[in-house]
């Protein structure tokens, strides 16, 4: 339901969809599960860029898609968009591994999988690029 004054085709924005971005110890902990899985994306997909071989373009978009998720989550920026696709990625990779490079298999095991889900439910937390663009403001009146 748009709030008052909102037109209905208006975009929805981070933070609407998160009433807040924990700070303090909570936020270290999105944080931590953000390195977790970006830098594992990350490492991972342009590990597997450098020894792919031939060319074949669902295992190509696959690895683009870890690669951009694992650049987006290490950043905190449109998180929840990020962890979704990881999430979504690594399942079509296992619900279709005989069509896939067997190398990317291990780059969305079932614990990225989970930690890339609860990243999308649960937020960027404080520590991101998204905290900074779509969180709280502070007015001041003079």
């Amino acid at each position: 339901m748009p709030h008052a004054g909102a037109s209905a085709g208006e975009a929805i924005d981070l933070q609407r969809l998160f009433n807040n971005f924990p700070g303090g110890l909570p936020g270290v902990g999105l944080l931590l599960l953000r390195i977790a899985i970006g830098a594992r994306l990350l490492i991972h997909s342009l590990a597997w860029m450098a020894e792919a071989r031939g060319w074949h373009p669902e295992s190509w978009a696959l690895g683009l898609l870890a690669l951009l998720t694992g650049i987006c989550l290490l950043l905190g920026f449109v998180t929840p968009l990020a962890g979704a696709a990881s999430a979504l990625g690594g399942l079509a990779v296992h619900l279709a591994h005989s069509a896939i490079d067997p190398s990317l298999v291990g780059m969305f095991d079932f614990y990225a999988i989970v930690m890339a889900a609860a990243i999308a439910l649960l937020g960027p937390g404080a520590f991101s690029v998204d905290s900074h663009l779509f969180g709280r403001r502070r007015i001041i009146i003079a």
